[in-house]
């Protein structure tokens, strides 16, 4: 088989959504992630199935990667990492409640929340951000498609325009990649984007 024009054409949609995306949104959302570092508050993240994948490389990338160079450390705590706890909450309260139960008496003024879900439409993500926003926290949200309820409910929508889960999700791997990237940069001193 040959599946060179289907290469091809994945990574033209790939290059073409990247191409897209809001600039001053991002810039916006790593200022407000920066302000929380700052502020030493927690910076909650989770999704499911791929999404919950991205949100525990978040998690990873930020609390170890970054962390290992700067004395004061990030604190992202990833709501779906927890398997115990997960399977807990969804046999004896429901699934809708996996991540606002977490969020419930835990969090605080200043702590950041980012929710990610390609359709922006999943229930447990847009309960948890309803309950963060009552409480007063800043929503950052990463969405695909049209962006759904997230969309509309984030304070910075880090939106990938396109109808496909696969590129949606990739865009907000590459989104983590990035901010990390210029993150070892300015506080760091480390350029890991080379050539």
């Amino acid at each position: 088989m040959d599946y060179r024009a289907d290469i091809k054409t994945y990574i033209d949609h790939e290059i073409n959504t990247l191409r897209k995306l809001d600039i001053d949104a991002i810039n916006d959302a790593m200022n407000l992630i920066f302000e929380t570092y700052e502020a030493e508050k927690t910076i909650y993240i989770f999704g499911n199935g791929g999404s919950a994948a991205t949100a525990s490389h978040y998690q990873n990338d930020f609390n170890k990667g970054i962390s290992e160079y700067v004395e004061k450390k990030f604190n992202f705590l990833c709501l779906n990492d927890n398997m115990a706890t997960l399977m807990a909450i969804a046999n004896d309260i429901g699934y809708e409640e996996v991540f606002r139960f977490q969020l419930r008496g835990r969090i605080k003024p200043g702590d950041l929340v980012i929710a990610i879900s390609g359709s922006g439409n999943s229930k447990n993500v847009i309960n948890a951000v309803e309950y963060a926003k009552e409480q007063g926290n800043k929503i950052i949200g990463l969405t695909g498609y049209n962006g759904g309820k997230l969309k509309l409910l984030s304070d910075l929508s880090l939106h990938a325009p396109i109808n496909s889960m696969q590129i949606t999700e990739d865009v907000h791997m590459i989104l983590d990649h990035l901010i990390m990237a210029i993150f070892y940069k300015t506080l760091c001193g480390i350029d890991h984007i080379k050539e």
